[in-house]
């Protein structure tokens, strides 16, 4: 995996572009307790495993919002780029879908795609992604996302 490097005029002949799926996360329970404490949502079904065993997850699972907080580790080193760029920006989420529940222990991976390309003032680039995050051995992706990030370029 590496980021491609694109000159400013072809970026937008990177929409509908694949790339290959990140590296395997491991959501663990250690990793649902500290999400849980930072952000004190310490609901039965993140944190105690025993109660969590007799709901129909049969375990504790991951928060949708750790999952989509840790796209920013899965995505790491995906993507596309223009040349010299000085900063890039989370911009926000045009969609985000809780599909399936991820039960710790789980390993998780992203699949990304270029949806769009928009030109600011031929130094800022808005890139929108189409995000998936499969649950390793299921069907069903964690979430689905269309992720957007400014990029500066100089």
């Amino acid at each position: 995996m590496a980021m491609r490097i694109v000159p400013k005029d072809e970026l937008v002949n990177e929409i509908g572009k694949k790339f290959e799926p990140g590296k395997w996360v491991t959501l663990d329970q250690q990793r649902i307790n500290a999400f849980a404490d930072c952000t004190e949502d310490h609901q039965f079904i993140h944190i105690d495993e025993e109660k969590a065993a007799q709901t129909p997850f049969g375990g504790t699972i991951a928060h949708g919002f750790l999952t989509l907080s840790m796209l920013v580790k899965m995505i790491e080193g995906i993507g596309i780029a223009p040349e010299n760029v000085v900063m890039g920006i989370n911009y926000g989420f045009d969609k985000v879908r809780f599909l399936a529940p991820v039960r710790a222990g789980k390993r998780v991976r992203v699949h990304a795609e270029v949806l769009d390309v928009t030109t600011k003032d031929g130094s800022r680039f808005l890139i929108k992604q189409g995000i998936s995050v499969e649950i390793e051995g299921e069907e069903t992706p964690a979430l689905v996302a269309e992720w957007l990030s400014m990029v500066v370029a100089g």
